[in-house]
């Protein structure tokens, strides 16, 4: 999943955690919600907002990088447009991403409250609200923001969902892939508000892959016993030593540090950004460090949250800088 290709082979010659057996993957037949209210609330954690909010504030930071300027009624609309469009795709490929795992989500710790296995919204419905959620965010963009912008937001959500998801099931390389999706969404700001992809906007590609790599890692050690249970060979679980997923967190790590300096090569920032992107790189690896020398869930747990710092902190810089 997250190995260097020097040790592909051995991770996939691996055993792998056998997969829960049928009684364990049953999954509840739905019942009524009591309240209009709480069937909302499972229909919005069926779309994962946390996931979507991510994707549209990196979605923003593509668009206002390429637009360079204040933003005029024009390009705040196809701002919006971009945002509505964007956000409607993440949210059927997240509600088409948990009706395909609904069976291995029902014997994880974490997930086996979600609406789905716990039997709140019938697999047809999910099924229905993906496909249409994401047709029409794609079709929508079309229309009203541009071709570009469309085709990279097809790209996310197919890739997602087509490639992606089942790949979690097989092997541990699935976050390689699923990286890909994972990065498009600046592409899509970008592209909707200079109607085409330059270079610059490939750089901001890299640091959002990059940046997945040992942000997922953590992940995946932190619940690699869930993991385990619902038969995910992810690194954590086909390495149960955690030797391998801590190497691929610093060295991903260090990848991410010498991608993030390469914006001022290409006279997207100045030393301001340089300064910020040394320092919390720099930051960010020695909390990989640290992964490597514990390998215990509280010291993966607070690479995580460190992760979620990085990433605002250093796109935050690269705009203020920018302007």
């Amino acid at each position: 999943m997250k190995s260097a290709a020097a040790t592909a082979s051995a991770l996939v010659d691996d055993p792998l955690v056998p997969l829960p057996t049928t009684e364990a993957l049953v999954v509840r037949a739905p019942r009524a919600t009591a309240a209009p209210s709480a069937r909302l609330r499972d229909y919005l954690a069926l779309a994962k907002l946390r996931i979507v909010a991510l994707v549209l504030v990196v979605t923003l930071f593509g668009f206002l990088m390429a637009a360079h300027a204040a933003l005029d009624g024009h390009q705040i609309a196809a701002l919006l447009h971009t945002l509505i469009g964007t956000a409607l795709a993440a949210a059927g490929a997240n509600a088409l991403n948990q009706h395909i795992e609904r069976a291995h989500d029902a014997v994880m710790q974490r997930t086996r409250f979600r609406p789905l296995p716990a039997g709140r919204i019938a697999p047809r419905d999910a099924l229905l609200l993906g496909v249409a959620a994401g047709t029409f965010g794609v079709s929508y963009l079309a229309v009203l923001v541009g071709t570009y912008a469309a085709l990279l937001t097809a790209g996310t959500f197919l890739s997602y969902v087509l490639l992606y998801t089942p790949l979690k099931r097989v092997t541990p390389w699935s976050l390689l892939v699923g990286a890909v999706p994972g990065a498009l969404p600046p592409l899509i700001g970008w592209s909707a508000a200079a109607g085409r992809l330059d270079h610059q906007a490939w750089l901001l590609f890299g640091i959002m892959y990059l940046w997945q790599i040992p942000h997922f890692l953590a992940i995946a050690w932190r619940y690699r016993d869930d993991y385990a249970r619902a038969g995910f060979p992810m690194l954590s679980v086909v390495d149960p030593s955690g030797r391998q997923s801590a190497r691929h967190i610093v060295f991903g790590s260090m990848a991410l540090l010498l991608a993030s300096l390469l914006p001022n090569a290409y006279h997207m920032s100045g030393p301001l950004y340089f300064a910020g992107a040394l320092l919390l790189g720099a930051a960010f690896l020695l909390f990989g460090v640290a992964v490597a020398l514990r390998r215990t869930p509280t010291v993966a747990r607070w690479h995580l949250l460190a992760s979620l710092v990085y990433l605002p902190a250093i796109f935050g810089i690269m705009l203020i800088d920018r302007i």
